[in-house]
């Protein structure tokens, strides 16, 4: 029978000074989620950051519907805003490509989920990581500054 790190912790008998290098199953687990996380990135396709809207406008026409009571506006135009490196901008959607654009979209918001994702875990395993660590340092006792500041000067040499 093979005994892991955990079940030799768990297990009734007492072991003495036992010291696990090998990595705990949640860490493994933790690691196997940011290949898939890697795998999903790679697979995205193309991305756009941005926000889709619908906008209607009045033209102000005399005798057009959009000056009815009440107006039937013109419209709906689809319009792309985002910031990219400081600078805003803003274009319009023609219909054949809205498909796409918001495609795009999802995959953008994607890739921006699966990141936090990566970050979250990473910092998962670096606490694991850190405590599996503590387990197994030597514990030290800190130095006594009573002793340090009492003892004789030593002689300087000449």
């Amino acid at each position: 029978m093979m005994l892991s790190c955990k079940s030799l912790a768990d297990s009734a008998k007492p072991v003495l000074a036992l010291r696990c290098t090998m990595p705990s199953r949640s860490i493994v687990s933790l690691q196997q989620r940011i290949e898939r996380i890697k795998r999903d990135l790679s697979a995205l396709g193309p991305l756009r950051p941005g926000t889709l809207s619908q906008q209607y406008s009045v033209c102000g026409t005399a005798g057009c519907r959009c000056a009815a009571d009440p107006p039937i506006k013109h419209g709906p135009y689809y319009q792309l805003s985002y910031t990219w490196h400081g600078k805003s901008r803003t274009r319009f959607v023609r219909e054949p490509e809205l498909a796409q654009v918001r495609q795009q979209l999802a995959n953008y918001e994607r890739l921006r989920a699966l990141l936090a994702e990566w970050i979250d875990t990473a910092l998962e395993i670096d606490g694991l990581q850190r405590q599996a660590d503590r387990r197994r340092a030597p514990k030290s006792r800190p130095k006594s500054h009573h002793s340090a500041q009492h003892a004789s000067p030593k002689p300087l040499a000449e």
